[in-house]
């Protein structure tokens, strides 16, 4: 099964919370918890879901549908992404009420004064760059062209990190070109473009295709692999409001991040049972490769500090780091699950 190695849990008394439930189904796994605890102030959940470009990586919110019904949510519902292509985006417009997103379109929406609050991290790693044959090192991109969706996108924001770690002007040394993703991989093949930034399930497709070669890779290498890519957010309001429930829909998805690590053919078919447009085979896949069983171990705010340095460094944030990160984050509910979700 591949499952991954998860040293803070202990993975026989996890499966046997899911033993009396059979096939994919979930009831009982947080009897425990839930019964000691009040119900959610709100039955209705949203959460983000781009279905352009589908992120697979983001797996355990769609994977907790069923696990988000056992905490009390009679009505989940995915928010469709805006203009903007940015979950943070979905969160700051009250679109979606908590949602996985990358670190560094949390702090650009932070930074803007949007109302979201960080909550807990969610993996490490997930993010390919995709390169040609003029490009064989990270280091060979200046000069190059870069595929984007658009200026200031998620691509943009990190790629922009990325270069200017190693030196690189990202406004000087790269030439960024606008193209729809869907044409991506034809222009990469082609040579139009020198590089794109990928997420599953398209990293492993670009792969099985032999569509260019990977010059970085967030989940092995450094400094990437050493901070959680994505966090868990949510809308300020509705966390402040409905407290119960934050804490019930954090603890659905850091439950089923558990159940990716441990069980990916079982997450598999939960993400497929819940009509989601992802493949079962791509998505077991995906599982077995995200280090999803390491949201004990890493410091989520270790993880907004090192990107806002490296936005602040790029000028892309105005704010103090420290002072961002300290009002942007709410830790209490990660802390009490951290302690709960031991066994």
């Amino acid at each position: 099964m591949n499952a991954q190695p998860c040293p803070a849990l202990n993975r026989r008394a996890f499966l046997s919370h899911m033993a009396a439930a059979g096939g994919v189904g979930l009831t009982g796994l947080y009897a425990p918890w839930a019964a000691a605890e009040p119900p959610p102030e709100t039955r209705r959940i949203r959460i983000n879901f781009d279905a352009e470009a589908p992120v697979l990586c983001y797996g355990p919110q769609y994977v907790a549908t069923e696990l988000l019904h056992l905490e009390g949510f009679e009505e989940v519902s995915y928010a469709p992404f805006g203009p903007d292509h940015s979950e943070a985006g979905t969160l700051v417009r009250g679109e979606a009420d908590i949602t996985a997103n990358w670190a560094g379109d949390f702090l650009m929406a932070a930074d803007r004064g949007g109302p979201l609050v960080a909550l807990s991290g969610l993996h490490i790693g997930c993010t390919e760059i995709f390169a040609g044959e003029k490009v064989r090192h990270f280091s060979d991109l200046k000069g190059k062209k870069v595929a984007l969706y658009a200026m200031d996108s998620v691509e943009h924001i990190w790629f922009a990190s990325m270069v200017a770690y190693i030196g690189l002007d990202p406004k000087r040394d790269i030439e960024w070109v606008l193209h729809p993703y869907e044409n991506w991989a034809s222009l990469l093949a082609e040579g139009q473009v020198d590089a794109v930034m990928l997420w599953p399930p398209a990293t492993q497709e670009y792969r099985e295709k032999n569509i260019g070669h990977v010059i970085m890779n967030t989940t092995t290498d450094r400094p990437w692999r050493d901070y959680f890519c994505c966090m868990v957010a949510g809308n300020r309001q509705f966390v402040e409001k409905h407290p119960v429930a934050t804490k019930r829909a954090l603890r659905a998805i850091l439950k089923a991040a558990d159940l990716c690590a441990l069980e990916p053919e079982r997450a598999a078919n939960a993400v497929v049972n819940a009509g989601l447009p992802f493949q079962y085979d791509r998505a077991v896949q995906v599982f077995r490769e995200i280090p999803y069983a390491q949201w004990r171990e890493y410091d989520p705010a270790d993880t907004l500090r090192f990107y806002a340095l490296r936005l602040r460094a790029v000028g892309m944030l105005d704010h103090n780091p420290e002072d961002l990160v300290a009002a942007k984050s709410e830790w209490r509910f990660l802390d009490e699950l951290k302690q709960e979700l031991k066994a």
